[in-house]
């Protein structure tokens, strides 16, 4: 199902929020209560990292698919497979090597791990919680002989992995979830890891308005903001109008080091 994006709201307005409300008011209630969870845990965590981690556990007690962002199985299904239709689409073999920043709950990354041969998959996550999901997925999905790379980060800086290793970096609703530091450490990174030739995807939030967040768990970015930080770490940033019209809600950019 194809989502229209509002790409001129500003969802941390007071006005909109109040439009919104008055539009869905059924929705009143959960959000008062997320926000009264994210305002604790980020009482308690002080630096994104630590509260994004805890909101992922905290979601993934409930429902860790829900957790990735899909309120349904059938959804579950479908967005991976929009994702490994893409790559794959765009020239992903099994002789690949592949990076998965934020591997969640292996919603896409099972197939990939399917399609890569063994040991070609690193699925990385900064939630220990969603990790071992992921570890749920790869066995009921009988995948354990292709012994994929699941691991645990506290960063974006890549700095326990190979230099020039992966041919396809892929990081699906991490950017969306991330203030524009950590974006950052992640482009200042990327480069040195990846393969010639190789590149790196990665959807966000896209606003052609003002630049905000809401809740510190969804971030809103103009495209040019994200081609301008990339071309700062000497890579170079496209947005990908391919994708654009599949009718997924986040936008998506590749990044390549020439």
């Amino acid at each position: 199902m194809a989502t229209k994006k509002n790409l001129t709201a500003d969802r941390a307005s007071v006005a909109h929020k109040v439009r919104y409300a008055l539009g869905n008011p059924t929705r009143i209630a959960p959000y008062v209560r997320r926000a009264a969870r994210d305002s604790w845990l980020r009482f308690k965590h002080p630096d994104h990292v630590g509260y994004y981690r805890a909101v992922m556990a905290s979601d993934t007690g409930r429902n860790p698919e829900a957790a990735v962002g899909s309120q349904t199985h059938d959804r579950w299904l479908a967005l991976g497979k929009m994702q490994f239709d893409y790559l794959t689409e765009h020239g992903l073999t099994p002789g690949h090597r592949m990076l998965d920043i934020g591997c969640g709950n292996l919603r896409a990354g099972w197939r990939f791990i399917e399609h890569l041969e063994t040991g070609h998959y690193y699925g990385i996550d900064i939630s220990p919680d969603i990790l071992m999901a992921a570890k749920q997925t790869l066995t009921g999905r009988g995948l354990q002989d292709k012994l994929p790379h699941l691991t645990i980060t506290q960063d974006l800086t890549l700095d326990f992995l190979p230099d020039h290793h992966f041919d396809v970096v892929h990081a699906h609703s991490v950017f969306s979830h991330s203030p524009i530091g950590i974006i950052d450490e992640c482009l200042a990174h990327v480069g040195r890891v990846l393969a010639p030739g190789g590149w790196f995807d990665f959807t966000f939030d896209r606003t052609e308005g003002t630049e905000h967040q809401v809740l510190r768990e969804d971030f809103y970015y103009r495209t040019q903001t994200l081609v301008d930080l990339a071309a700062k770490h000497g890579l170079k940033a496209r947005f990908m109008e391919d994708w654009e019209r599949l009718g997924h809600g986040q936008s998506k950019i590749r990044v390549t080091t020439g």
